[in-house]
């Protein structure tokens, strides 16, 4: 990305917070983050990946109120970016934390299981040692 594409992609990100809060707030949606915005090269698309937590609207649901709402939120950011024409805003779900989270929950399993194999053959080994005393 250049540097003004960078610039813009930060602006975008910014103006964006007054309308996803209002919508949070109307749908009791918990926190809408912005977690990237990628604008292309020539400033006429703005991708806008978000996370959802906590409230009681699924994240499928704020995603499709942010869509339909896309004409007002395309002009409240347009109104405060100076660009010849504002960028087409596609909204997407960032599922990274939730395949972050769903990582480290396995490793956790998979270190669990390493521990109770490991106490498993330690029993065994001891086991040996005791049979071996007897001879």
């Amino acid at each position: 990305m250049s540097i003004r594409t960078q610039k813009v992609a930060g602006l975008i990100r910014e103006y964006l917070s007054e309308p996803l809060r209002r919508i949070a707030s109307e749908m009791s949606a918990g926190l809408i983050t912005v977690t990237s915005v990628r604008v292309s090269d020539d400033l006429k698309i703005a991708t806008v990946y978000l996370s959802v937590y906590g409230g009681k609207a699924s994240p499928a649901n704020v995603l499709a109120r942010i869509k339909d709402d896309k004409g007002r939120i395309r002009h409240a950011v347009s109104s405060r970016i100076n660009l010849r024409s504002a960028p087409d805003l596609r909204f997407f779900l960032d599922d990274t934390l939730n395949t972050m989270e769903e990582i480290q929950l396995l490793l956790d399993r998979v270190k669990r299981e390493d521990e109770e194999a490991g106490r498993n053959t330690q029993i065994s080994d001891d086991e040996e040692l005791d049979s071996d005393e007897i001879e």
